[in-house]
């Protein structure tokens, strides 16, 4: 389902700007999937807003900005202010050509007047780190326009690394002076990370799927390169880390969304992410490699968790909450047609708390799997409205036993679903019946008829203890990734993404919403932080 703010902005996007593409009623895309002609954002000070009841009180602004390394300085914007006081904002230059790190200086924000890339494209066979962005606990970083992102380019690493009582958090212009509420998003961007890991879909006719001669422009016209053949390639870090409101329409159906891994090897390191209200996915992940752990996606108005063009991973740990009545999947994994290419899409995921309140999704149902891929669910817990399908399976390659680089039919493990009345759905190819063979209800700990006892919305009650968990960590293939690439699977006892009150993991680092209450001491999302 696609809120009428989402709509309006789309429809007026599209009319206003002759470089994007014409106004219509398309599906929702994301970036990579066509191409996007970007407008070039104008650099301004950002004003300062007409104070409200209160504003002033808490932060004082600094002095000036701080000196960071390199030739490309901070730029001093002045001051902006809102609820939580008033900062000095100081904006990320539009690309930082030399390593350095971002500091916690009291008084202090800083904003990305538009795109901002970490260093420059280095190829698809490039070896070694050239430029590092490291940003420390506690900083604040928002987007001053809707096309603001960070990209950060192949060669070149971002080190976002949080604490639990310090994240960092990359948010929008609303948030700081105080006009957000439950249900904005789309007001800058997001973070996009372009590696040199294996990907399908070439923009090259003829190149070779998984080598250097295959690679993809994110942004179309924007040059943000990804995919090369170094599986082991890292972007980086990004550890307890807050991404809100982001999703920015870029044309009438091309979005950014909260986080984009694309080519990303399993060198990088995410987990400890928390996208909050995305307009578009909360995370899109474009092939590569890289493994995600302890991912809490609440208020994603398209898929919470959207898998392209090869990707092969490890996901553990996951809970997502719609806001009510908005949000389409929370799986949509394909290969965007692509379906008997190679490296073909193979996701491993355990421990993961879905609950849905969308009631239209444009996927047609919870979890959708289709375009070939392989997937394998273990050890997690659905929860939709009565009218909402737990899972669709999308055409004949989707459900093939033999091929190349192929895993076999879609896998479940001690997976429950709680609410869909009729559960299984199966198109282009695919039977009703299929699907529901390949969940196996009533074996395997599978139950497509299952009473959900959560409590605080998300926290596994009596019913979830029962279910008999699946040992996630024998799904580890050390054929794909060696023993030491960070957030393999891990042994569980439980299944679902909180085992039960006293398992708070998703607590502090992160922020509250009306619908998705955290009990994290940080705040509410539509606030920040003063220490």
């Amino acid at each position: 389902m696609t809120s009428f703010k989402r709509v309006s902005l789309t429809l007026m996007i599209g009319c206003a700007t002759a470089a994007l593409s014409a106004c219509g009623a398309d599906d929702i895309a994301s970036p990579g999937e066509g191409v996007i002609v970007l407008p070039s954002p104008t650099p301004a000070p950002s004003p300062t807003p007409t104070p409200t009841p209160g504003t002033g009180a808490g932060v004082t602004p600094a002095a000036a900005c701080p000196t960071i390394a390199g030739s490309a300085p901070l730029i001093d914007r002045g001051t902006i202010t809102g609820p939580t006081g008033t900062y000095r904002n100081c904006a990320f230059p539009a690309r930082f050509t030399a390593s350095t790190t971002i500091a916690k200086v009291p008084g202090v924000i800083y904003s990305l007047d538009g795109r901002v890339d970490v260093g420059t494209d280095q190829g698809a066979g490039s070896t070694g780190n050239n430029v590092t962005l490291g940003i420390d606990p506690g900083v604040i970083v928002f987007g001053s326009t809707g096309v603001s992102y960070l990209a950060v380019n192949r060669g070149n690493q971002i080190n976002a690394v949080g604490t639990p009582t310090q994240p960092i958090i990359f948010t929008g212009r609303g948030n700081v002076v105080g006009t957000v509420d439950d249900n904005s998003s789309q007001l800058w961007g997001g973070i996009v990370l372009l590696g040199r890991a294996p990907i399908t879909d070439c923009a090259a006719a003829g190149a070779a799927p998984g080598t250097v001669a295959c690679e993809r422009d994110t942004e179309g016209t924007s040059n943000a390169l990804y995919g090369g053949a170094t599986p082991g390639d890292s972007s980086g870090s990004l550890r307890y880390v807050q991404i809100r409101y982001s999703g920015f329409v870029l044309s009438s159906d091309r979005e950014l969304q909260g986080l984009t891994p694309s080519g990303a090897g399993y060198g990088t390191t995410i987990d400890h992410v928390q996208i909050h209200n995305s307009s578009d996915d909360g995370i899109e992940v474009f092939g590569g490699r890289t493994n995600m752990k302890y991912l809490v996606l609440t208020g994603a108005e398209d898929d919470s968790l959207d898998t392209d063009v090869g990707y092969k991973g490890f996901i553990q740990f996951v809970l997502t909450i719609h806001r009510p009545g908005i949000g389409n999947g929370m799986i949509e994994a394909d290969s965007n047609g692509n379906d008997q290419t190679t490296p073909r899409q193979n996701v491993r995921l355990s421990n993961f708390t879905f609950v849905m309140r969308g009631t239209t999704p444009d996927t047609g149902a919870a979890i959708l799997l289709r375009g070939g891929t392989d997937f394998t669910l273990v050890n997690g817990v659905v929860v939709t409205p009565s009218t909402v399908p737990c899972l669709q399976v999308r055409s004949a390659s989707t459900v093939q036993a033999s091929g190349n680089d192929e895993a076999g039919v879609p896998v479940f493990r001690s997976v429950v679903f709680s609410g869909c009345t009729t559960p299984f759905v199966g198109s282009d190819g695919v039977t009703a019946d299929q699907v529901s063979t390949i969940f196996g209800s009533g074996a395997n700990g599978n139950n497509s008829n299952f009473t959900s006892t959560l409590t605080n919305t998300f926290v596994n009650g009596n019913g979830e203890a029962a279910v008999p968990a699946f040992d996630a960590a024998t799904l580890n293939n050390t054929a794909e990734q060696p023993t030491t690439a960070p957030n393999r699977l891990q042994t569980t006892t439980y299944i679902g993404a909180v085992r039960d009150a006293s398992d708070t993991w998703y607590r502090d680092w992160t922020c509250n919403a009306s619908y998705a209450a955290l009990g994290s001491a940080g705040g509410n999302c539509t606030t920040l932080p003063t220490t």
